[in-house]
């Protein structure tokens, strides 16, 4: 071997040296050095996070009731990691045998089991939750079909069966409030991702959340925070046995302002009073009213909070608990079927007819008219070319404010309205005219949204000049292709001259229109809840309030996380006087007024019930029925939308709504029958000196005998 070749294996030793070398420094710095990290890391990948589900807080009324709470329901599940196992012709077999078990047709049960995401998964029905937990694919089934399936564990491999939680909706006293309460369905992967873009950890693809009511509004403290259940698997993902587990975190218990006995008795009322429409024929027409929908609001007159309210047509918000039908969903949003997820309390618009007519007297005598002042009440009053009735076409001669709102005279406010658009307003075409009528309508909150704890609240619409100009906008073009044809057969007369007015000067805002709006007609239109608000304002001398449905938060250990105060928004500046001028009007609208006849026998001298009643017209429709009342503690506002008279369909319902929450059998008041405990009569409540006898009754300051 010479010199050169011997040159060349020491570098080739060299080479190899150095080579083991890194490889056995490197092999140092991994085992040693860093060995704990990878062992850690190595760790991490063979163990997976299983979501466990919180159990959702409860939603109870002001005494306690539930109203929404949860039970246990058996579920069927399928562990996909133990599916993938078994060959094709075995997980046909199982699947259609635990379809027959299930009822279930195995196919369902595949799409079930695919996650979102994935080619072929349908939206609704196919897993959004973790890949490494039982995907549920039957809830809520009956309780000898699951034990069926645990009894015989070798015939149903992979099939996991167990008790989880699901909303549910007791219904003390028989109670429905579901546009109060809503509804909860999945979440959705738009939603999932905004919340996990957010940081929010509690919510994941199983979860569920609220999606009308104040299961919406409060969801994020009804919802709790999930738990989480650490699953060792190995490099095929399949699953080997638990690590760890994080508790999930119970919601919170959100305690309402309703009472559950009120709110049977509103919901029985209304239900019974739009039966007693139908069958009733409507004089105008001759044929029954069709009562397609109603509305009662109760109200703490002090304080806004929610007692009752209730919607008709109504749904069971229990038909989302395990997944609604596609037909089911269907009805809810079908017009036919009256739209029950349209809540007509505070989503409903309607024009308010005469109920509009206590807020027009104040703002009459607050703008150049006063108590003493006579305007005749005549059968007709015209404008224009055309005459504007009152109903019935009655007569009362020169009366006051006062016995116009007792006999619901409409000539007696037409004039009114037209005196002010006379007066400050004749420029048809000037949107920044003065309106007394209107400023006070504004100035009670009506064309805004409450801001009840509701979501979804319409906001009415108050059809001054600005509005009829935007609407006139908007519709131009509409109104004007239809007058610059010929009119067809299926344009009627009415519809062709008013499209023919409508696209020469739409715009302008005309004494009938003033007229109209004095009495709650036209294009003005309110939501049951603004109403029983503007009453309110009326009852404890000015103040708005935000309507409350929830009272406090309280955590699964009973600490009281947050509380819900009365929210003032507003302050009406009426006058003391003014106030009482009114207060004392509608008292006499129940003593001897339009709603006397409906108050017979009621003991008026202890429970003192201020009230009034509207029918209002709509183009095309039957009547809408209302009457808003109230005494000192509450206010309670019924309609019924195509029903008729306001006391005549109405008024036995408020009667009997008063009767239960003052606990009236006949002309006695029992307060120990009162639906709400503690309820009793300012009357009834003596003050004592000091040496224990009886104080006379103090006057009510807001109030004039």
């Amino acid at each position: 071997m010479n010199q050169h070749t011997r040159l060349r294996l020491v570098v080739i030793q060299a080479l190899v040296f150095s080579l083991f070398a890194t490889l056995f420094v490197r092999l140092y710095y991994l085992q040693v050095v860093t060995g704990e990290d990878y062992r850690g890391r190595a760790a991490a990948q063979s163990v997976r996070e299983v979501v466990v589900q919180p159990s959702r807080g409860l939603i109870v009324d002001a005494q306690g009731r539930p109203l929404a709470a949860n039970r246990l329901i058996w579920v069927v599940s399928l562990d996909r990691t133990l599916l993938d196992r078994l060959s094709d012709t075995q997980r046909e077999r199982l699947l259609a045998r635990v379809g027959r078990a299930v009822e279930l047709r195995p196919r369902r049960i595949e799409q079930r089991l695919l996650t979102c995401g994935d080619e072929g998964a349908m939206p609704g029905v196919c897993w959004n939750g973790s890949p490494y937990q039982p995907v549920p694919i039957a809830e809520d089934v009956p309780e000898q079909a699951a034990l069926r399936i645990l009894e015989q564990p070798e015939d149903y491999p992979g099939v996991v069966v167990d008790q989880q939680s699901v909303r549910a909706y007791p219904s003390p006293f028989g109670i429905n409030a579901a546009h109060v309460l809503g509804y909860l369905s999945p979440i959705t992967s738009e939603e999932l991702s905004a919340a996990e873009s957010a940081g929010d950890l509690s919510v994941n693809g199983a979860s569920v959340v609220g999606r009308a009511g104040i299961e919406q509004e409060y969801d994020r403290w009804l919802r709790g925070i999930p738990g989480y259940r650490e699953v060792k698997v190995d490099s095929r993902g399949r699953v080997l046995g638990d690590d760890g587990e994080v508790q999930a975190q119970p919601g919170d218990t959100l305690v309402t302002s309703l009472d559950a006995r009120v709110q049977s008795v509103v919901e029985r009322q209304l239900a019974a009073t739009i039966r007693t429409a139908r069958a009733t024929v409507d004089p105008v027409t001759d044929r029954p009213y069709v009562a397609d929908s109603g509305a009662v609001v109760v109200l703490e007159a002090d304080t806004g909070r929610v007692v009752a309210m209730a919607s008709q047509p109504t749904y069971d918000p229990g038909l989302w608990v395990g997944g609604i039908t596609k037909r089911q969903l269907a009805r809810l949003y079908s017009e036919k079927a009256g739209t029950p997820l349209l809540g007509r309390a505070t989503q409903g618009q309607f024009a308010p007819g005469s109920t509009w007519k206590p807020f027009m007297t104040a703002a009459a005598l607050t703008h150049g008219y006063s108590p003493d002042t006579r305007l005749d009440c005549s059968s007709s009053f015209r404008v224009g070319n055309r005459d504007f009735k009152n109903y019935e076409s009655g007569a009362y001669g020169m009366i006051t404010f006062a016995r116009a709102l007792e006999v619901s005279c409409n000539t007696f406010f037409y004039r009114v309205g037209y005196d002010y658009w006379r007066r400050y307003g004749s420029d048809e075409s000037d949107v920044d005219a003065k309106d007394p009528l209107v400023a006070e309508a504004e100035a009670f909150g009506f064309g805004s949204e409450t801001g009840v704890d509701l979501p979804g609240e319409a906001s009415g619409r108050i059809a001054d000049r600005r509005w009829k100009r935007a609407y006139y906008r908007s519709m131009k073009g509409y109104y004007c292709g239809i007058a610059r044809k010929p009119q067809d057969a299926r344009t009627s007369d009415f519809v062709y001259r008013f499209a023919t007015e409508f696209c020469i000067d739409g715009y302008a805002y005309r004494a009938g229109d003033a007229a109209n709006f004095a009495i709650g007609q036209g294009d003005t239109i309110v939501t049951p809840l603004q109403l029983a608000r503007g009453y309110a304002a009326i009852a404890n001398g000015g103040t708005l309030y935000a309507p409350r449905v929830a009272r406090a938060i309280v955590a699964a250990d009973g600490t009281v996380v947050r509380r819900f105060a009365p929210k003032v928004v507003g302050r009406v500046d009426l006058p003391a006087s003014v106030q009482r001028y009114v207060d004392t009007a509608l008292e006499g609208v129940t003593r001897v007024g339009t709603m006397a006849w409906r108050m017979g026998g009621f003991p008026l001298d202890e429970v003192d019930i201020r009230s009034k009643t509207g029918s209002a017209e709509v183009y095309g429709k039957q009547s809408t029925s209302w009457v808003a009342s109230y005494s000192d503690d509450y206010v309670v506002v019924m309609m019924v939308s195509q029903g008729g008279t306001g006391s005549g369909t109405s008024g036995p319902a408020v009667r009997r709504i008063w009767e239960a929450l003052y606990g009236i059998t006949g002309e006695q008041v029992r307060p120990a029958d009162a639906a709400i405990p503690g309820v009793v009569p300012p009357e009834q409540l003596p003050q004592f000196r000091a040496d224990g006898s009886v104080l006379p009754p103090a006057p009510d300051p807001r109030r004039r005998r």
